[in-house]
């Protein structure tokens, strides 16, 4: 894996035999993107909440947050015009993962950041294609989502103005909601199964974004025929999906209140 490969590079060396090993790597990658200027310093609190969440789920990509990712797969096969879009937390965790979802579903890719300078918006970009993207919109926008009042309205008329799905990872719930509100199908991934990105999204993927992009990733072989993702999207329900998210969450944190318990 990419994150792994980068452990070398951090000022904090992380033994492998740490049962928390990935995760602690992952924080120091999250650090060293922040002294780059690709994440910003409240983007570390919103992995720290997620991080939090995906605990209570064991760590693990759940059977519901599996059927969700096919689901997510499917809609973005189906699109006829797919963006992925980009924040700075999701191109730190999944940069070239994300480039191998755009080039097997035909999605473009947008940068959109909520703590927005043109220099910032420049780096994330350069991120991205360091990590082969082609053609990644953002640093012009030239569009405006209606329904925020912050930076992240921006957008390219090219990308998430005229996409008809769209892909936000880690996604801010005024967003998502205005995005929907735009007649868009939205696909995200987040931990929190309770967050507003999570409850007005068409498809709620809750998982990692490191699991959840490779698994979408390795689907799309899989889902070539189009009777089969249009089956798999008449058959998905997000909201009994999310449910059952909560309800593992559940399940887990009351065996885990009764461990040691006679």
């Amino acid at each position: 894996m990419f994150i792994i490969a980068m452990t070398l590079l951090f000022s904090v060396q992380v033994s492998k035999d740490h049962p928390r090993y990935k995760s602690l790597v992952i924080r120091e990658m999250m650090s060293e993107r922040v002294r780059e200027g690709i994440v910003s310093q409240t983007g570390l609190i919103a992995h720290g909440r997620g991080e939090a969440f995906d605990y209570l789920l064991g760590e693990v990509t759940t059977p519901p947050a599996l059927a969700a990712e096919r689901a997510a797969t499917a809609c973005l096969l189906e699109a006829g015009r797919p963006v992925i879009s980009v924040n700075g937390n999701t191109a730190a965790l999944s940069a070239k993962d994300i480039v191998l979802l755009s080039k097997a579903t035909g999605a473009k890719i947008e940068v959109n950041l909520f703590h927005r300078t043109e220099e910032r918006a420049d780096l994330v970009c350069t991120f991205m294609e360091a990590a082969g993207a082609q053609h990644v919109l953002g640093r012009n926008p030239d569009a405006l989502l209606s329904g925020i009042t912050s930076d992240r309205a921006k957008c390219s008329k090219e990308g998430i103005f005229s996409a008809d799905v769209v892909l936000v990872p880690l996604e801010d719930g005024d967003r998502t909601e205005a995005l929907v509100k735009a007649g868009k199908k939205v696909i995200v991934v987040d931990l929190n199964p309770l967050s507003r990105s999570a409850r007005a999204a068409t498809i709620t993927v809750v998982d990692e974004v490191t699991r959840a992009i490779p698994n979408m990733l390795a689907m799309v072989p899989k889902l070539s025929h189009e009777r089969e993702r249009r089956s798999i999207l008449a058959g998905f329900d997000n909201s009994q999906n999310r449910k059952a998210s909560l309800d593992l969450i559940c399940a887990r944190l009351r065996a885990i209140g009764s461990e040691g318990k006679g």
